[in-house]
């Protein structure tokens, strides 16, 4: 499974150490990507294997002096640039409708699925560009195209990300750095089990296959490919 190459180089994945995260970092290891992991829960690191090329570091990423001195980790060894990054931090919160939700909770969920990826991106772009363009990767959801009751909060702040990922795929595209989105339905994590225990899940997108994607999205087979939004909704074949 690890026949597809990455470009030599380092990549950070945010949220690596979560249900879909773990995968997505065990997937570009196997590729030869140095990938540099913040992580804000000690005890998840533990999902984690030991690996020579995985760096994981400390870091509360709503805090922009955190946010940079993980870019200038990555970025910091010159033999294995920073060509990547992987957006996966993100929060769900349902079962009440906007006249029954605190505003808080929108504030919370733009933080979480939004302000973080703009903040992390943000860093990240101008060591993208001096190293001569590179591949960002976010993770939207197929609800803010078809929402459902009691999420306006969630869905509303996917949808910002999905918008997120276009602009700047538009506005970086003059420097080498591609911006794609995954679309995906339910995803297929221990905390989505959890949380619906009677849900049949054998439609659910496994996150094995949302790390592939993600590895030939940060692939130079994916150069041409910018500003897309791929949705990922699972099937039952193969399951």
């Amino acid at each position: 499974m690890s026949e597809l190459s990455l470009t030599p180089g380092s990549v950070v994945v945010t949220g690596g150490t979560g249900g879909l995260g773990t995968a997505v970092t065990e997937r570009l290891l196997a590729t030869g990507s140095r990938v540099v992991v913040p992580w804000y829960d000690e005890a998840e690191t533990e999902r984690l294997a030991p690996h020579p090329d995985l760096v994981l570091v400390e870091a509360d990423l709503s805090d922009e002096n955190d946010v940079e001195r993980i870019v200038g980790l990555a970025g910091g060894d010159e033999s294995r640039p920073l060509t990547g990054l992987v957006n996966l931090v993100g929060g769900f919160h349902s079962g009440s409708r906007v006249h029954e939700t605190p505003v808080d909770v929108l504030d919370a969920q733009l933080s979480l699925n939004l302000r973080i990826a703009y903040l992390v991106t943000q860093a990240a772009l101008p060591e993208l560009i001096r190293r001569g363009g590179g591949s960002v990767v976010c993770i939207g959801s197929a609800a803010a195209t078809h929402p459902f009751p009691g999420a306006a909060g969630y869905i509303a702040s996917k949808a910002a990300v999905a918008a997120l990922v276009q602009s700047l795929a538009v506005e970086y595209a003059p420097d080498s750095i591609r911006v794609n989105g995954l679309v995906p339905s339910m995803i297929d994590t221990p905390a989505n089990r959890q949380a619906m225990p009677d849900a049949d899940t054998s439609s659910w997108a496994r996150p094995a296959d949302l790390a592939e994607i993600i590895a030939f999205l940060l692939s130079d087979a994916s150069r041409s490919v910018t500003g897309a939004l791929i949705p990922v909704t699972g099937t039952t074949a193969g399951h």
